[in-house]
C-alpha cells in the first residue's frame, strides 16, 4: 500500500484535549456518569500516593517563547502564525496558537515529578496575574501513579482568572483572601471528561516543538510505568505501537491515539502544524523528531523513513503482522481509587 493511501486511513486529527477546568462549571451531562469525588479528596489521594504539590505563583514560571522567523515579534496579532505554535485545542475565540506568555514550572522533587502549565489563550501583559488555564501532571517514577489537575476560565471569558496563588489540590483551608482549592480545581470527574490521555498517550509528559523550547523544565519518564489514580480515569487506556528494530521507539513509546493520528505524521512533516508559518512547515522544523534535529533531510530519510512508514502502517492497521501492540496505561489499581 502506498504511503498516501496509508495516510488517508489515519483518523482525523484529535489534537490535544488537555486538561481544562477549575473556575467554570463543567457540563453536567459530561460528568454525571462519574463519581462525585471532590477535587480536594482527589488531591489528598494523589498527595498520599505521589507526593505533595506545593502552592505556586504562575508568574514564577518560565515563559514559553513565541518567535517568527527566529525572532521575538514586536507586535502580536490575533490568529498570527509562528515558528513553533502551541498545537493545543484553543477555542475559536482565543488569540490563537501563537498566543504569547504561557508559563511552565517544574515542581519536581525526588521521585515525584510535577509539571505545571499556566496557559494564555488571550493576549495580556506578560506580567499579568491572569491566565486562561492551569494544568498539573503529577507522576511517581517508581510506581507510575499519575494524577491530573485542571482549571480554566468560564466559556467565552477573555479576562482569565487570578493564578498568582495556585492552591495545592488537597488544601482544605486557604490563606485569607485566597481562593480555595475546591473552587479553583475541577473535580476529577470533570477533568477526566477532558480525556487528556488522548494526547498524553505515550507517557505523562508530552513533547512538542513549542514546549520543547523549555525542555530543561519538562519532566521525563518516557519508558517508565504509567497508570492513572482514580476510577474517574478508568476509561483512559492506551497501547504502544512498535515494529521490529524501529528507530523511532529507541527513546520513547508511540501511543495509539493522537500520537498515531497526529503527532507521528506531524513530526515527520506529513501534517502541517496548525498555526505554523512557512518556517514551521519547512525542513528542519517540520521534522521535529529526533529532538534537536540537525541532520540533512537526505540523512533524516535514510535513518528514519522506513521506521516511520512502518509505524504509520500499524497506526492504520494494528493487526498487521509487522506490528507489536502492548498496553501502556493500565486501569487504576484496586483499592487505590480514593474511596
Amino acid at each position: 500500500m502506498s504511503l498516501p493511501s496509508l495516510l488517508s486511513l489515519i483518523p482525523a486529527l484529535l489534537l490535544a484535549a488537555t486538561m481544562g477546568m477549575a473556575q467554570a462549571a463543567p457540563k453536567a451531562a459530561a460528568v454525571s456518569k462519574y463519581s462525585k469525588q471532590s477535587a480536594v479528596e482527589y488531591g489528598q489521594v494523589c498527595a498520599d500516593m505521589i507526593g505533595q504539590i506545593p502552592a505556586f505563583d504562575c508568574l514564577d514560571g518560565s515563559i514559553v517563547p513565541i518567535t517568527v522567523d527566529g525572532k521575538t515579534p514586536t507586535e502580536y496579532k490575533p490568529g498570527m502564525t509562528c515558528d513553533r505554535p502551541a498545537l493545543l485545542p484553543y477555542p475559536g475565540e482565543s488569540f490563537g496558537q501563537c498566543t504569547p506568555y504561557s508559563r511552565l514550572l517544574n515542581l519536581s522533587y525526588g521521585k515525584t515529578q510535577i509539571s505545571a502549565m499556566c496557559r494564555r489563550e488571550q493576549l495580556r501583559d506578560p506580567n499579568s496575574k491572569f491566565f486562561d488555564e492551569v494544568d498539573i501532571v503529577a507522576h511517581n517514577v517508581d510506581t507510575g501513579d499519575t494524577c491530573w489537575f485542571h482549571a480554566e476560565g468560564k466559556p467565552g471569558q477573555k479576562t482569565g482568572f487570578d493564578a498568582s496563588r495556585v492552591p495545592p489540590p488537597n488544601e482544605k483551608a486557604p490563606p485569607p483572601q485566597r481562593i480555595a482549592a475546591g473552587q479553583f480545581w475541577w473535580a476529577p470527574a470533570a477533568t477526566a471528561s477532558k480525556n487528556c490521555l488522548s494526547c498524553h498517550d505515550a507517557d505523562p509528559f508530552m513533547y512538542s516543538p513549542w514546549i520543547g523550547q523549555l525542555k530543561y523544565l519538562l519532566p521525563a519518564d518516557p519508558l517508565g510505568r504509567y497508570s492513572n489514580i482514580g476510577k474517574e480515569f478508568a476509561q483512559w487506556h492506551s497501547n504502544s505501537i512498535s515494529t521490529r528494530d524501529n528507530t523511532c521507539i529507541g527513546c520513547h513509546r508511540i501511543g495509539d491515539q493522537a500520537s498515531c493520528s497526529q503527532f507521528v505524521p506531524m513530526a515527520a512533516g506529513r501534517i502541517p502544524a496548525k498555526g505554523g508559518n512557512a518556517l514551521a512547515n519547512s525542513y528542519p522544523l517540520s521534522h521535529w523528531m529526533p529532538v534537536n534535529n540537525e541532520q540533512s533531510k537526505e540523512f533524516w530519510e535514510q535513518a528514519n523513513l522506513e521506521s516511520l512508514n512502518q509505524l504509520l502502517t500499524c497506526c492504520a492497521d494494528p493487526k498487521n503482522p509487522i506490528c507489536t501492540i502492548k498496553p501502556i496505561v493500565a486501569p487504576p489499581k484496586a483499592g487505590k481509587s480514593g474511596r
